[in-house]
Order: structure tokens, then C-alpha cells, then sequence
């Protein structure tokens, strides 16, 4: 590349820019751009402007008359009244010659729009009535909607001088995505222009995944924006009940997309459930969740490195025998996860503030995941700031324990009086004594301003997803590689993967049943390879939780 000395101008820095420039596979657009703007007329004309501005500026001039600070200043300003009295629109092309009979001049609009590689940011559609084209929505953000010049409802004659009236709307859309630059359209304008599109501002996080491409409904696949489960939208129109335009937030692109709105997702979902095709919660098979060991002495032990921690003992998950629940009870929770569809959730930016409850953070976790000795960890490295429910259960108390310590230790006939109140979030049965974690024991620990940690089953997540305990649920999930042979010493043979084993498999399938079921209710997934891995990632997303804002259910700071 050729060195520039100090002497060089402006304006050859500029033409040595413009000239070194390379195409990039990567990178053609903003080659192109840069190229674009390095060959611009007026830029070049600026730089030489400003080139012999700085030469006369360090001849040291000195004025020739007295008063020539004066003439400056009224010079400036004629200068400023002259340029503010032209008018820099862009000029249209004249209006064409040849106009149908059907229409009067006046009713005819030229609009010229200008895009680059963008699509154009409209959709059409043909009237059934009258067989026009026209346009069927406005994408916020793209061409047609930043010119203010096209609205939902004008018929579309003419595209580049190419008449549209007998062409399908596939083949007008080609024509358009295929035009650059300069795009003049013939419209006649609706009856009545709509108003713009009312800024609309509501947030949505989405609970399925979404591919427009696959969605042989939308009305223009095109136009579509596909987006994952738990991404935050941007919603900013629902003037169509069937197709919402959104944004995904944090995304640089300016224009819409369409998205399927939340009724029109929730009539697909049930016409599918009530066909067979999408599968009722209740015909689903649960496989095992996390289990702690199953030695006879974790049911006692809550010691970590000599400091008692309550509630660290064996989970009552295991060995859990038939839950004490009514027929009817059943009957109700059944139906209640027979009629969830899962479409959006409107949400809202949340962070906690001073003097407000602690968030409760709730761990759900796979097979293997092992996630008592995580809460273990945790609260004996900060008993401080962390804390614990302590369970009840019917047991008779043994010698060296404390009511409310290990245990809260109730009578049989209690603790079933407050099962039949709704008071336990979990509860089991193990070797013919109950135990349960309540809502209530919950509570004391966020009273005292501690983070409260409950490992819970995901199907108790819907129990605590209320404003009072703005739960942060965490996925904890084991890491599961495949191990692959040794390969041979022949170039021939290839390296094959060793088959899962049969606990990794029940593993891989328990996550992969969470992840389906209750993925969109989890804030965060934590890949455990190791406990002191899992541990650091677990600190790092707690000591983030009362710092950043987060996403949050809107019913939950209104």
C-alpha cells in the first residue's frame, strides 16, 4: 500500500482510500458502502474546499480593509438566506404521458423510493372484489414506511413502468425484491389513507420457536422473523389480529417482521391438540428428575465442612410414594395443563431495588445433576446473604435436633391439614413419615432478607411464578459428551463415537424432557461438568441477579 507523506491532502487521503479498498466475501455490503461514500462528488468537492481553506489559513492573511470582519459577516449571511431559500426535495420524474382512461390525473401518485439491499417493507395482496392490487400492511421500519409516502390500501399499477395490474402478487414481489436503488411506483391512493401506525411498545417473550419458513399460513414467508424460545420481542403493531409486526430486541435491523399473533398461535395449537397432532400434558411420560444420593445417612446429615446448613438432607423426592391428593385435586391439576397453549408472555424490564425482598431462586435439574450439593456449596460459603427452607416433616425428632433447625417437627394429623390448605409446594413420603417444603417456611427466609435456594420439581414452578416470590429459575443439566474410540493406526478407518451407556442415556433424556416441557419458563441453564465448574457459574448468575435488570412477567411489578 502506497505511504501518504505529511504533505498529502484531504482529498488524495480520500482517492488512496477509495483505491485500496478490496472485496471481502464477508464483508460486500460494507465494501460497498464505504466505496459508495469515498466516491461521492460532493465529498470530494468538500475536501478540496477544505484543502485550500487550511493552505490560505497558514499563509497568515491579513485583511486588506478595516471593516472586512463586518463584510465577512454579512457575506455569511447572505450566503445563509440564499441556501435557506432553495429547496434540495428530490425531483420526480414527470408524471407519464400515457394515463388509464379509468382514473382522473389527480388520483394518480408517483412515489419514488430509495433502498438498497433492504426489501422494500410492504406486503400486497389482490382484492377479491375488484381483483387491484394493493397494499396489505406496512412493515415498521423498512423503506416504504420511513418514506411516509405509501399507505395500507393503495393500489399498486405500476412498478419501475412495468404495468402489475394482470401479474400475481409472487410475481410483483420478485419484481420489487429484485429492483435496487430507485424504485418508482404508479399508485392510486385508498379512499381514505390510514394514520400511521401508532407507536405501540409492548414486550412479548416468546415460549415456542418460530421459523417463517416453515409456516405455510403467513402471507409472506419474506416478510416472517423467526425467533427462539425466550427471546424477547418487540411488538409494534397489532392493528392485524392474525399477523403482529415485532422486532427482536437487541437486534440491530431496523424493519418488522411478521410474527403469528397470540391468538391466532393459540386456535393453531388447540386445533392441532384436539387432532392428535400436538400431545395432551397428561399422556406424557415424566421421566425421573434430579435425585440426591441414595445413602441411609443423607437423610440425617446436613454437616458441610463442620457448619449445619437446614434442609440439606435427602431430597423427600426420593422414594416419593403416591402423592396425598384428592381424585379431584388430580382431576383439576390435569386439566389445568391440558389448557395451557404456549404462544407469548408479556413481559417487562425489572431490576430489584433497595430495600425490596430478595428474588427467590429456584433450582430445577435433570438426573444427575446433583443439586443439593450445589445449595450446599452456596449457602456454606455465605450463610449471611443465603439461606434455605427449612422442611417439615412427621418424624419423631431425634436427641441432638432442634425444633425449626433440621426440621420443623409436626404431628401426622397437621401436616395433612395443612396439605389440604394448599400450604405445601412439594411433599412425599418416605419410610412411612412425610415430608414437604411450605410456602410459608419460603417466606421466613425472604423476611430476613436472605436469597432463599429451593430445589424443586418443575412441575411446582407454576405454584411460585407470582409477584411475591419473582422466582429466577435456574436449569442445572449434567454434561454429556460422547466418548469416541481411539482411532486406529490405518489413515482408512474411521473414528467412531462409543454409544451412550444406559445411565447416560436416562440422564439425556431427562434434560431433554425439561428443556421441552418447562424450558420456557427458565431464566438461565447451567451445563454441569463438575461441582466446582457448576458452582462458579452459579455464583456468577447469583451475584448478577439483584445487579442487572432482567425480563419479568408484566403481572408481576404492576
Amino acid at each position: 500500500m502506497p505511504v501518504l507523506s505529511e504533505d498529502s491532502g484531504l482529498h488524495e487521503t480520500l482517492a488512496l482510500l477509495t483505491s485500496q479498498l478490496r472485496p471481502d466475501s464477508n464483508h460486500k455490503d460494507e465494501m460497498g458502502f464505504l466505496r459508495d461514500v469515498f466516491s461521492e462528488k460532493s465529498l470530494s468537492y468538500l475536501m478540496k474546499i477544505h484543502e485550500k481553506l487550511r493552505y490560505y489559513e497558514r499563509q497568515s492573511p491579513t485583511p486588506v480593509l478595516h471593516s472586512a470582519v463586518a463584510l465577512a459577516e454579512d457575506a455569511m449571511l447572505m450566503v445563509h438566506d440564499t441556501v435557506a431559500q432553495k429547496n434540495f426535495d428530490p425531483v420526480l420524474p414527470p408524471l407519464p404521458d400515457s394515463i388509464d382512461e379509468d382514473f382522473d390525473e389527480e388520483s394518480v401518485k408517483i412515489v419514488r423510493l430509495v433502498k438498497n439491499k433492504e426489501p422494500l417493507g410492504a406486503t400486497i395482496r389482490r382484492d377479491e372484489h375488484s381483483g387491484a392490487v394493493v397494499v396489505a400492511r406496512i412493515m415498521r421500519g423498512g423503506a416504504a414506511d420511513r418514506s411516509g409516502l405509501v399507505h395500507v390500501g393503495d393500489e399498486l399499477r405500476e412498478v419501475n413502468g412495468i404495468t402489475v395490474l394482470h401479474k400475481r402478487p409472487d410475481e410483483i414481489s420478485q419484481i420489487l425484491a429484485q429492483s435496487q436503488g430507485s424504485i418508482t411506483l404508479k399508485i392510486i391512493p385508498a379512499t381514505q389513507e390510514e394514520d400511521r401506525l401508532k407507536e405501540s411498545k409492548v414486550f412479548m417473550r416468546a415460549l415456542f420457536h418460530y421459523n417463517p419458513q416453515e409456516d405455510r399460513a403467513i402471507p409472506c414467508q419474506e416478510a416472517g422473523l423467526p425467533f427462539q424460545r425466550r427471546q424477547v420481542l418487540e411488538v409494534v403493531s397489532q392493528d392485524d389480529p392474525t399477523w403482529w409486526q415485532a422486532k427482536r430486541v437487541g437486534d440491530t435491523n431496523l424493519r418488522a417482521g411478521l410474527i403469528p399473533s397470540k391468538q391466532f398461535q393459540e386456535r393453531r395449537l388447540s386445533y392441532r391438540r384436539a387432532t392428535g397432532t400436538l400431545p395432551s400434558p397428561q399422556n406424557l411420560k415424566k421421566p425421573p428428575y434430579d435425585q440426591p444420593c441414595d445413602k441411609e445417612t443423607c437423610d440425617c446429615e446436613g454437616y458441610l465442612k463442620g457448619h449445619y446448613v437446614a434442609g440439606l438432607r435427602r431430597s423427600f423426592r426420593l422414594g416419593r410414594r403416591e402423592r396425598l391428593q384428592s381424585p379431584q385435586e388430580g382431576k383439576m391439576s390435569t386439566v389445568a395443563e391440558s389448557l395451557e397453549l404456549l404462544t407469548y408472555e408479556e413481559v417487562t424490564r425489572y431490576q430489584h431495588q433497595p430495600g425490596e425482598r430478595p428474588r427467590l431462586v429456584v433450582l430445577i435439574g435433570s438426573l444427575g445433576a446433583r443439586l443439593h450439593e450445589l445449595k450446599q456449596k452456596v449457602v456454606a460459603e455465605n450463610p449471611q446473604h443465603f439461606g434455605v427452607a427449612v422442611p417439615h416433616t412427621t418424624r419423631p425428632r431425634k436427641s441432638h435436633e432442634k425444633e425449626g433447625v433440621e426440621y420443623h417437627f409436626v404431628s401426622k394429623q397437621a401436616f395433612e391439614a395443612d396439605l389440604h390448605h394448599n400450604k405445601f409446594l412439594e411433599h412425599g413420603e418416605y419410610k412411612e413419615n412425610l415430608y414437604g417444603t411450605s410456602l410459608d417456611a419460603i417466606q421466613a427466609v425472604m423476611a430476613i432478607n436472605k436469597v432463599c435456594l429451593v430445589d424443586v420439581a418443575p412441575d411446582a414452578l407454576r405454584q411460585l411464578r407470582t409477584s411475591e416470590f419473582k422466582p429466577y429459575v435456574i436449569f442445572v443439566k449434567p454434561a454429556i459428551q460422547e466418548r469416541r474410540k481411539t482411532p486406529p493406526t490405518s489413515p482408512t478407518c474411521e473414528d467412531t463415537a462409543v454409544p451412550l451407556d444406559e445411565e447416560q442415556q436416562e440422564m439425556a433424556a431427562s434434560a431433554a424432557f425439561i428443556d421441552q416441557h418447562y424450558g420456557h419458563l427458565v431464566d438461565a441453564v447451567l451445563v454441569k461438568e463438575d461441582l466446582q465448574s457448576a458452582h462458579s457459574q452459579l455464583r456468577g448468575l447469583l451475584e448478577k441477579l439483584s445487579k442487572d435488570t432482567h425480563w419479568v412477567p408484566i403481572s408481576w411489578v404492576r
